[in-house]
């Protein structure tokens, strides 16, 4: 550090808090350890008695934490996000749309292995409301080389590290309810229900249902029927264990779809299936579980589907680190663990 006239201090960066006392009013930080001196400050430090200051010695290859964090965020931030104001040498990213949120974890890491560098964020995979905070950015020290942060800008490359894939408008859903037992009216229907009110509320309406045996040749003619609504989103509930009377994967295979995967490390959620037709239309088997468990696979790949995000075989297999959900007395998902990469 070295020491200036305070006259002379505009643009420097001070080196301490500089308390400003009030007699019988206050006592308080007036101005605190990182600030930049601006022509505005000069008056009001020299009413304080401060006709010098210690100030940090930079030159042209040192930055502010101000600086590097505005840097740093420009590494981070795309589309659909906004920046709050810098506080303190970090700057704070928010969602201005209803969407998913996503970060390249590995570069993320690669990131943080820098000395005196930090990002933090939300889980990847995250959905999220606009105005949600999705991560911030700071320097560790008060000033960092500029070395340091070009080190970073390389490492990073040109594509951000974070992403926001807003929810899709006016998608309409289609089902297909499988079973003999609900086909000849043994029992009442209570999977659709809880699979509509998932979709409201993504603001997703359920346009076309339709109810089908256990023949496979029935549920992949009702689902035929389905797709002939142009719905953007096909769902099949029932049948989709192993159980001799269960076929609704193998209908859905005959419908002509894609598939992605039968089988999923999740709990709940193990027999969830997903596939795609050649148009791009989404179509999922839901297990059971959908039916009765507060949060399953579903909670975790709807968001996603919903974002246009094409999901794959990968995807699903690694949520098995955090596909285990807790079945906690008090549901709090998805503030909790459950389908956290």
């Amino acid at each position: 550090m070295k020491l200036i006239e305070t006259k002379n201090a505009v643009g420097h960066v001070l080196c301490h808090d500089l308390t400003r006392i009030v007699p019988g009013i206050s006592k308080n930080a007036q101005f605190r350890k990182g600030h930049v001196v601006t022509e505005e400050d000069i008056p009001m430090l020299l009413s304080m008695g401060k006709d010098h200051l210690y100030v940090w010695e930079t030159d042209e290859n040192t930055l502010h934490e101000n600086e590097a964090a505005d840097l740093l965020a420009a590494l981070c931030e795309s589309e659909h996000m906004r920046r709050g104001d810098v506080k303190e040498g970090k700057i704070e990213l928010f969602a201005t749309e209803d969407g998913v949120f996503t970060v390249d974890v590995e570069r993320l890491d690669a990131l943080n292995d820098l000395p005196d560098i930090m990002v933090a964020t939300r889980h990847t995979n995250s959905p999220v409301k606009a105005g949600d905070k999705l991560g911030g950015t700071r320097i560790i020290p008060l000033l960092i080389d500029r070395r340091r942060i070009e080190e970073a800008q390389t490492l990073v490359g040109p594509e951000p590290l974070m992403r926001l894939h807003p929810f899709r408008k006016n998608l309409k859903a289609g089902i297909v309810t499988t079973g003999n037992e609900v086909f000849y009216g043994r029992i009442t229907d209570k999977f659709t229900p809880v699979v509509e009110k998932k979709l409201a509320a993504f603001g997703v309406p359920l346009v076309e249902r339709r109810v089908s045996d256990d023949q496979t040749e029935h549920i992949a003619q009702a689902i035929a029927e389905v797709r002939t609504a142009g719905v953007d989103l096909v769902l099949c509930t029932g049948g989709m264990s192993v159980d001799p009377d269960d076929r609704t994967p193998a209908a859905i295979r005959d419908s002509g779809a894609n598939i992605v995967t039968y089988g999923a490390p999740v709990l709940p959620g193990a027999m969830f299936l997903l596939g795609y037709y050649d148009d791009g239309v989404p179509v999922m088997g839901l297990p059971g579980c959908v039916m009765y468990s507060r949060a399953s696979i579903f909670d975790i790949v709807l968001p996603r589907v919903i974002a246009g995000m094409r999901i794959s075989r990968r995807d699903l297999t690694r949520l098995g680190n955090g596909g285990l959900c807790l079945q906690c007395d008090v549901c709090t998902y998805p503030n909790c663990g459950f389908g956290k990469e």
